[in-house]
């Protein structure tokens, strides 16, 4: 069986880390290790990933040197992966049970290096495990094929859902971006040449805040998103107006589920 390198990175987020944790270790593919890197928390999480390492030997936390941000702190436990397969979980995000098994078997028929799934949305305040989550009508539904123009015109993977083929793609970084570095991941490995396959089943939860909000961090991204087009892309202004426009809609569309 191929082996899944989980990459999660950790900033004070013991109230949801357990649960996060738990959905991998529950996973139906049991054949993978968790890369966890904590970014200096204050709050208790590198203790609690300690008490997991000791009960399960795949659980493999480390330190990060310094604060660095998410995009760092993924990428310190990416070069750690010794797996076939790279997949990505926030720490306050949950995986269902056969969420690695049907993505690695969805893979190998769709031969596809790079693939992502559809997810649930959950309130910020849901408390329960993975394996009593009840499905709700909050889904966000994977597009069936994308590649590097329509990623450009919006972000169409969750996160929470990708996994691409180390085997086929090397161990891939993000981009030493502050934010929107998974989305400029997705774009550096389809701009050179592998475009991405959506499963449209809800195999993860993603928690978000309430149907029919928008934050002021998704408003921020706007700022990111301009950068990450203009900097990272290359793209001219006029190319880069019409993807900030979709990555709005986006966001908006999203929000309201």
């Amino acid at each position: 069986m191929p082996l899944v390198s989980v990459v999660m990175p950790v900033y004070n987020s013991a109230a949801t880390l357990g649960a996060a944790v738990r959905s991998v270790l529950t996973q139906t593919h049991s054949d993978l290790e968790l890369l966890v890197t904590d970014d200096q928390s204050s709050d208790g999480s590198m203790d609690l990933l300690r008490e997991f390492a000791e009960q399960d030997e795949r659980v493999l936390p480390e330190a990060a040197p310094e604060r660095g941000g998410a995009g760092r702190a993924r990428n310190l436990a990416i070069q750690r992966a010794r797996g076939d397969y790279i997949a990505f979980l926030d720490s306050d995000d949950m995986w269902l049970p056969v969420k690695t098994e049907k993505q690695l078997a969805f893979a190998a028929e769709a031969t596809a290096p790079l693939t992502f799934t559809s997810y649930f949305k959950m309130d910020a305040d849901y408390d329960g495990e993975s394996t009593a989550w009840i499905p709700n009508g909050r889904v966000i539904h994977a597009r069936e094929h994308v590649d590097y123009r329509a990623m450009l015109v919006r972000d169409h993977i969750g996160a929470l859902t990708a996994m691409y083929d180390r085997t086929v793609l090397g161990a891939r970084l993000m981009p030493e971006m502050r934010k929107r570095q998974d989305y400029a991941l997705w774009l550096s490995i389809m701009r050179d040449g592998a475009d991405a396959r959506g499963l449209d089943e809800p195999l993860a939860v993603y928690r978000a805040h309430q149907a029919g909000s928008l934050s002021s961090n998704k408003l921020s991204l706007v700022q990111y998103n301009w950068a990450l087009y203009r900097e990272h892309e290359h793209l001219s202004a006029p190319r880069a107006t019409r993807a900030l426009a979709g990555a709005v809609w986006q966001s908006l569309r999203n929000s309201r589920i």
